[in-house]
């Protein structure tokens, strides 16, 4: 096992081709255009919870025991969550691609749910969302925190939580959720409210809304707004930028200028580089329309 990841990961830090098309097993065909330069790599996909790929070099593989995976910046670990419980309890499944090292954290007890996992920046730490299912629905609860290096979780409840609430983490350190038509900044250690931004729209997820530098926020825009995609100013709170474009979906930033979004075209879909001024700048990959509809989420890290 730890021969086969050394070698893994070898394969992950050897050099690219200046250009290349990464098939997606179980996608209907799509193939990932990656050149090298890029600021970001695809590094995890799935469709729904039921089919997971993780990369290795230039290659994804299913990991059949689990509903979600992703990788840390840098490339050195990953992060899985079970597609089923550990003796009664959630856990997080940590593993250093380096050493092939792993390491089964529980997280919270059944019938509770940790999952949608959320990487600071630097890799010390995961956010989860912790949730229930009430009278057939899914509720958030709170979330969980887990140390990597100490290999701990730390569980807070949060009264009032939206049921589409998710954290992820602030460049500073912070988790945030949506709240009302805007977003609200908790303390990770106790939940305590440090900030809300009302009115600025929803966060677009699932990927990080936060630019690389911390200085954008993107969101949603909010319903008085004519345009779909805000750009916000964390430090004020002001909708500082609105985009006359209208994504079906957002995975993240690709640079601090461009974002990789999901675009209708011709009938179908793409997933896209997209400027902030609205402009598709590259295309990524195409994306059929069953592919779409069973739920496909991809996970970017920074190279």
């Amino acid at each position: 096992m730890i021969a086969h990841l050394a070698v893994a990961l070898m394969l992950a830090a050897a050099p690219l081709p200046a250009r290349a098309d990464l098939p997606l097993p179980g996608t209907n065909g799509m193939k990932y255009r990656e050149k090298a330069g890029d600021p970001v790599r695809l590094s995890a996909y799935g469709l729904g919870t039921k089919r997971v790929y993780l990369r290795t070099g230039a290659t994804f593989a299913p990991q059949k025991n689990l509903s979600e995976v992703s990788v840390a910046p840098g490339g050195r670990l990953t992060a899985g969550v079970p597609a089923a419980y550990r003796s009664g309890h959630d856990t997080l499944v940590l593993t250093d691609r380096t050493t092939g090292a792993t390491a089964a954290i529980r997280t919270v007890r059944k019938p509770l749910t940790a999952s949608h996992v959320s990487w600071t920046r630097d890799s010390r730490r995961v956010a989860l969302t912790v949730e229930r299912k009430v009278s057939g629905r899914w509720r958030v609860l709170g979330f969980t925190v887990v140390d990597v290096a100490a290999k701990t979780a730390r569980t807070v409840r949060i009264s009032g939580l939206s049921a589409e609430a998710a954290f992820w983490w602030s460049p500073d350190g912070n988790l945030v959720s949506r709240h009302g038509t805007g977003l609200r900044v908790y303390r990770p250690t106790d939940g305590a409210v440090l900030r809300t931004y009302a009115g600025t729209g929803l966060p677009t997820g699932p990927e990080e809304s936060f630019s690389p530098s911390g200085r954008r926020l993107a969101t949603w825009c909010p319903p008085r707004v004519k345009q779909h995609l805000c750009l916000v100013d964390p430090a004020t709170g002001k909708i500082v930028r609105r985009v006359a474009v209208r994504p079906q979906a957002l995975f993240g930033w690709w640079d601090e200028s461009h974002v990789i979004a999901v675009m209708a075209h011709r009938g179908a879909y793409r997933v896209s580089v997209l400027d902030l001024n609205g402009k598709v700048t590259r295309v990524l990959t195409a994306l059929p329309a069953r592919t779409r509809a069973a739920g496909l989420w991809l996970s970017f890290s920074k190279v």
